[in-house]
């Protein structure tokens, strides 16, 4: 989903290279960065996840001041879990995904198959989970402010804040509530500052996971959400991102697009047994889900009937490389995507 903040902060990274994306050596060259059309506000509706936070708020949370959550950039209460896991979070052992380790099983089967599908060596990335749960031990929310860069005073005083708003507020279910987690995050092998070395990584939120529960996407959401997220890494590996890199709307809404994309095609060829018999509009209904009306935004993913669209695209293109026998190289995939890329943002 969206960028994090925080890479802006990396002083070294050493990318990894994945089997699967070598340049063909009788390939054109491929531009990771092409000219983009830019960003133009159109007609736009909010997709059922964003809905259903929305919802998670009004009846969650009642009266409480959303302010305190959603748009206290100081606080970040809704950024300490999964910014806990980018910093510190660095063994995949012992990880459990959702509020009671619901989902581990069918993430981790899954993880092991994308890895096998895009030829990723399988000690090149982990996936670490991101629990609200967090917010209750004091040395975990102060290590994080600091990492993220707050003084020692600062970062006291804001650790002590939240446990005041975690007794005060019964709501906040002790750092349960879906708002707290509701994100993903794809993150390269990166030396953070006052840190250290960090893996490359996939974090997962446990309540992105519940989000999708509650639109009714249980049984293929988790594997195509880390799908998305293994096309960020893949992207990382191409050149398209780069650690640090300030994203402007247009270069956010291509690599969010073709993320989805990847997912998509990924998920047409699966062969889980959840997965089994989805159609394309089961698949790019879901991952619609990952797109906003931010048109300005430096994180805008594309608007939901775009993520549909790269979705199909991605869908299509699989079920036809089936009948054919053959899987694309990541790069293959974004040279195709890039020159339908046009096509895709008029939907």
């Amino acid at each position: 989903m969206k960028n994090l903040r925080l890479l802006m902060a990396v002083t070294a990274c050493s990318l990894l290279l994945l089997a699967a994306c070598e340049e063909e050596i009788d390939g054109p060259v491929y531009n990771p960065n092409p000219d983009l059309a830019e960003v133009d506000s159109t007609t736009c509706v909010d997709p059922p996840l964003r809905k259903w936070l929305f919802d998670q708020y009004k009846y969650g949370f009642g009266s409480l001041p959303l302010t305190v959550i959603a748009t206290n950039p100081e606080l970040s209460m809704d950024a300490l879990p999964l910014n806990h896991a980018v910093y510190f979070e660095n063994s995949a052992v012992n990880q459990s995904f959702g509020l009671k380790g619901e989902y581990t099983n069918q993430l981790n089967n899954s993880f092991k198959d994308l890895k096998r599908f895009w030829g990723i060596q399988p000690d090149n990335i982990i996936m670490v989970a991101a629990h609200g749960s967090v917010l209750q031990d004091r040395n975990k929310v102060f290590k994080t402010y600091k990492a993220m860069g707050y003084p020692d005073e600062k970062a006291n005083d804001y650790t002590d804040s939240i446990a005041t708003l975690l007794k005060t507020y019964p709501q906040y279910l002790n750092g349960d509530h879906p708002a707290f987690t509701i994100n993903q995050y794809a993150v390269p092998d990166t030396t953070f500052a006052g840190v250290g070395q960090s893996p490359a990584k996939i974090v997962i939120g446990d309540g992105n996971l519940k989000g999708f529960e509650g639109i009714g996407y249980r049984d293929f959401a988790p594997q195509a959400i880390l799908a998305h997220e293994v096309g960020h890494h893949l992207q990382y590996d191409l050149g398209i991102l780069k650690p640090g890199m300030k994203l402007i709307p247009k270069t956010a809404r291509r690599v969010e697009l073709m993320a989805n994309a990847y997912a998509a095609y990924y998920l047409s060829h699966a062969r889980e047994a959840a997965l089994q018999g989805k159609s394309v509009q089961q698949v790019s209904d879901l991952l619609s889900n990952t797109g906003d009306c931010s048109f300005k935004g430096s994180s805008h993913h594309g608007t939901p009937s775009q993520n549909k669209a790269a979705a199909e695209w991605g869908y299509n293109l699989g079920k036809d490389a089936q009948k054919q026998g053959h899987i694309l190289s990541s790069r293959e995939f974004a040279r195709l995507f890039d020159a339908e890329l046009p096509n895709i943002i008029k939907k």
